[in-house]
């Protein structure tokens, strides 16, 4: 049995607890939402719902893909609740959000793969809360281009579809999702105008030149921000750590993607998709 590589002191989190932690928690667990940040395990939770935000995740709770690094349900999602788009737009009100974060489980059950779900979502969101911006956390809607427009014609201010990792390790951890196609799903939300954005973990075997030339390949298609971040293993069940990468890494990391043209790079140990998610959208 391969050693486990030991968790670095600089990945150590306090997550702590204040009122303001606390009513996010009671307004997520009052409206029988789900969250990434408690599903994905996120080690930021506890700094983000302390602020007031949390990133929404619609569609369920259980997903159709079993990718070998995501801490979600594998399984058969239950129908679509009809009243989820009116209970996040709610809650964000509750919450006074200035910028809402949204993801979703993949449908891959559903005839439309749940893109019109994700529209309602985003209209009703707008509907109640105008002065609140939009970023959302796509799936790849399996290259359907013409679903995916269902989404940019919501009007979101940013689309956000991670690539998770660089080419060579992408078959080994995500079960359905093709390098290729979430590289064409970035570029067509590059073209239509929306901001676009993407994000990576390092630490599953990487290279520095394999994670440059995923740098290069999202910067091809369009796209203008890119957040980098430090892969913890779930479980003993998911795939396991390679490597911590180190801060300085992560520095370089930043340095290398601004220099290359990204007009944002969130590059660190505990950075993951959504986080400081509202300073992007300035």
């Amino acid at each position: 049995m391969t050693d486990r590589v030991r968790k670095p002191e600089w990945l150590k989190i306090n997550i702590g607890a204040n009122e303001r932690y606390t009513e996010t928690k009671r307004i997520v667990d009052s409206h029988c939402l789900h969250t990434i940040c408690s599903s994905g395990r996120c080690p930021n939770m506890g700094e983000c719902w302390g602020k007031g935000t949390a990133t929404f995740m619609i569609g369920g709770d259980i997903c159709t893909r079993s990718c070998k690094f995501c801490n979600t349900r594998t399984g058969r999602p239950q129908p679509l609740d009809s009243s989820e788009p009116t209970h996040v737009a709610e809650s964000i009100t509750l919450m006074k959000l200035d910028h809402a974060v949204i993801t979703s489980v993949d449908r891959d059950d559903l005839s439309d793969l749940g893109a019109n779900h994700w529209a309602k979502t985003i209209r009703e969101i707008k509907r109640l809360n105008p002065k609140t911006t939009i970023e959302v956390l796509i799936p790849d809607f399996q290259g359907k281009m013409e679903l995916l427009d269902l989404l940019i014609e919501s009007c979101p201010d940013i689309i956000s579809h991670n690539m998770e990792t660089v080419r060579r390790i992408s078959p080994l951890v995500r079960s359905a999702a093709n390098y290729d196609t979430s590289l064409k799903v970035i570029e067509h939300i590059s073209q239509s105008g929306t901001k676009s954005k993407s994000g990576i973990m390092v630490g599953l075997g990487e290279t520095p030149q394999e994670v440059e030339e995923l740098m290069d390949d999202l910067l091809k298609v369009g796209c203008q921000i890119l957040t980098i971040g430090q892969y913890l293993q779930p479980s003993h069940r998911h795939y396991p750590v390679a490597e911590y990468v180190t801060p300085q890494q992560f520095a370089i990391y930043k340095t290398i993607g601004l220099e290359k043209g990204f007009n944002i790079v969130e590059s660190a140990p505990l950075v993951r998709s959504s986080y400081h998610a509202e300073k992007h959208i300035r």
